[in-house]
């Protein structure tokens, strides 16, 4: 797939990277990216992800804007509250890069639609708001073997990650024991998703381009009320109900 002149130009600064270029460009104009849990998190994931030429990108969420929203979802306006999120995130990426196509699904990441959304992309991005969505996009990512980039938030902590089925440790295996989630009870500074959703999108390029190497099995945790970042080695659990040796016999 080649690269138009406007495209040239756009992405010159990036294509200028040691081990990048045009080949890395191309891949990235080739890609699918499904993003979930389009808000703080998954939306300043899918702006870089739209401005690095990713070519198409899936986005899924459900629900309506609110204004405690506001404090982090870059790609929303005042004027949205109220209104369904995933469709302004797809207004605002497509104004800022018209050579990307962006698809958006105004729904949360269920049994119903989890295989067929997980089978029209390249990779996921998962940064849903839930354990559940969180399960069901890792179940499928391993299913139908396609790499995951993992991330998470609340307050000033974080956490990273990329999966690729048969590789590295599955999220089941990361947390197998699910916390409690409510939606609306973590406390979030927008620069702190922000400072995630960089390095997430930062995942999913070096997976596409191959430039650089992501996070394989290592889980990059992030406290930024100390500016302290670790990798941690994560542990394959051979016994894994979603990845694990009897799990994978069972799927064949």
């Amino acid at each position: 797939m080649n690269l138009t002149p406007s495209e040239l130009e756009r992405y010159h600064r990036q294509m200028m990277l040691p081990n990048f270029g045009e080949a890395a460009q191309k891949r990235l104009k080739s890609a699918t990216v499904l993003v979930t849990g389009v808000g703080g998190l998954g939306g300043t994931s899918a702006l870089y992800l739209a401005v690095a030429g990713v070519g198409r990108l899936i986005l899924v969420r459900g629900g309506d804007l609110r204004l405690d929203d506001m404090n982090r979802q870059v790609l929303m306006t005042n004027d949205w509250v109220g209104k369904p999120r995933v469709f302004k995130a797809r207004e605002t990426l497509q104004a800022i890069n018209p050579d990307i196509r962006v698809e958006a699904v105004h729904d949360y990441v269920t049994k119903e639609n989890v295989d067929s959304l997980v089978q029209s992309a390249d990779i996921a991005v998962d940064c849903a708001h839930n354990f559940t969505e969180r399960n069901l996009l890792n179940e499928a990512c391993v299913r139908w073997q396609k790499p995951m980039v993992e991330a998470a938030m609340d307050g000033m902590e974080a956490y990273l990650t990329t999966i690729i089925p048969g590789v590295t440790p599955c999220l089941s295996c990361l947390f197998p024991e699910k916390p409690d989630w409510n939606r609306r009870g973590f406390s979030v500074i927008g620069a702190v998703s922000g400072t995630l959703a960089c390095l997430s999108a930062l995942e999913v390029i070096k997976l596409i381009t191959k430039f650089s190497q992501p996070l394989l099995s290592q889980l990059l945790t992030i406290d930024l009320m100390r500016m302290e970042f670790a990798k941690r080695h994560s542990y394959h659990d051979p016994l894994c109900l979603v990845c694990g040796s009897s799990s994978c016999s069972e799927n064949s």
